[in-house]
């Protein structure tokens, strides 16, 4: 009898060596594995079975990975991606990111650091339910959604509306490179005709009040030319 608690995982190469590699190993850790080797058939497939993370090649025939990242994040923003390529440029990190890709992974690579690498997202996703509560425990801190109160150490840390926002929403996002343009709509709304100095101005101004050394952050991470990433390390 198959094990209802084998997570579901698609697998989208379209080289078939790599492919049938990975979810080999995928299957020796007892994951469920559906496989794919274009975008067009992935996104059929998404709608089909539900997995519950992608394996996401970037350069695919047709649809490449971007943009099949872009509409499973339009339809359906929970599923985890984590993006493979054999390019380790930056910009295509960056492009990732912007998208929603939930991590980089840059071949060739070690089976077991793509398996580490799932393991942990599966792990952050089971602390999401922490944010579904009233209460964001993160490392040292505390964030009381309720009470509007912010906490590190069990001290508390006064901040002012826009900055209890914004760590709200970074928080509720950790180990995510939340944009400029949505960190201002959610602190100022999307009518404000400010610009993202407001946002920039803003975090500096948390790092001050949480970071031990604020010139080194530890736990608002800057991503260049996208935005502000909250770093939750997960054992």
């Amino acid at each position: 009898m198959e094990q209802f608690s084998k997570r579901k995982i698609l697998v989208v190469e379209d080289e078939m060596p790599i492919r049938k590699f990975i979810c080999k190993n995928l299957i020796m850790n007892d994951f469920k594995v559906y496989e794919c080797s274009s975008g067009e058939e992935a996104l059929k497939t998404i709608k089909l079975e539900s997995p519950e993370l992608i394996v996401l090649d970037i350069l695919l025939p047709g649809i490449d990975g971007f943009e099949v990242c872009e509409k499973v994040r339009e339809g359906f923003p929970y599923i985890p991606i984590i993006m493979l390529t054999a390019r380790a440029q930056d910009n295509d990190k960056l492009a990732g990111l912007k998208l929603g890709a939930d991590d980089y992974i840059v071949k060739p690579f070690n089976p077991l650091e793509l398996i580490a690498r799932i393991e942990a997202i599966f792990r952050r996703m089971e602390l999401c339910r922490k944010i579904e509560s009233n209460t964001i425990i993160s490392q040292n801190f505390k964030l009381d959604k309720n009470a509007r109160k912010f906490y590190k150490n069990n001290k508390q840390i006064d901040l002012t509306p826009k900055e209890f926002t914004l760590i709200k929403v970074l928080m509720e996002n950790y180990n995510k490179a939340i944009s400029r343009d949505d960190l201002l709509n959610k602190a100022w709304g999307k009518d404000f005709f400010g610009d993202f100095k407001n946002v920039d101005v803003t975090i500096r101004r948390i790092r001050e009040k949480i970071e031990e050394d604020p010139s080194k952050p530890k736990y608002i991470e800057t991503v260049w030319g996208c935005g502000y990433m909250w770093i939750e390390e997960v054992n």
